[in-house]
């Protein structure tokens, strides 16, 4: 069984919905830590209820970003990690930490990437008419925002949508299609060849790379 570290910053809603998955029997792995880079995340207390071991490294205790991320991988690597988890661990990470893991660092960014790297992505869609916005869950490499992705779910910009009600209707995908990935990885189904992800064998259970929810 695989073991993984998640990394937090506030409440990991996307933590929760991997640790419902674990539970309920279909996400074969080992949850070997929750870590936080802020020491009153939410997700801390969510994680030590579901009885995961829990870490926090606060980052405004070091000079910079180089020194913080190699805290915070030493800290990881002491849980013996197959996959490191982003789940709203809002830092931006140096080259250095990221290679260190790489092939082995995943995120989930709420957005049809390359579609809005960064911030604000659902203000964004709105403000640039798009019809059709969604989430991408990804290999992490230095370029922010931009690894090979996993999986994708679309979701329709409907009319009157709002930032909050755009927001909610992606969240629910978040939560489904980032188990899935994290499955995937965990049986060794993905394959990184040429920089694109590629499933090593046929899925069993009818998934595809892309999950469109436009009903």
């Amino acid at each position: 069984m695989k073991n993984i570290v998640i990394l937090i910053s506030g409440r990991g809603s996307n933590m929760e919905a991997l640790i419902a998955a674990r539970d309920a029997g279909q996400l074969p792995v080992n949850i070997a830590a929750v870590i936080s880079n802020r020491p009153q995340a939410q997700g801390l207390e969510t994680a030590a209820r579901a009885g995961i071991p829990t870490q926090y490294i606060d980052h405004k205790s070091f000079a910079g970003r180089e020194e913080f991320d190699a805290a915070l991988a030493d800290c990881i690597d002491t849980f013996a990690p197959d996959l490191v988890v982003l789940a709203g661990f809002m830092r931006i990470l140096t080259d250095a930490f990221v290679n260190h893991y790489a092939g082995r660092l995943m995120n989930i960014h709420p957005s049809l990437l390359p579609s809005f790297p960064g911030l604000h992505t659902h203000q964004r869609a709105l403000e640039e008419g798009v019809r059709i916005h969604g989430c991408t869950v990804h290999f992490v490499t230095p370029t922010l925002d931009h690894g090979p992705v996993i999986i994708q779910a679309a979701v329709p910009v409907l009319d009157g949508d709002d930032e909050s009600s755009l927001a909610a209707r992606i969240l629910r995908q978040e939560h489904q299609i980032y188990p899935q990935a994290v499955r995937w990885f965990a049986e060794g189904r993905l394959q990184l060849v040429d920089g694109r992800v590629r499933l090593a064998a046929e899925l069993s259970d009818g998934a595809a790379l892309v999950s469109p929810q436009l009903a």
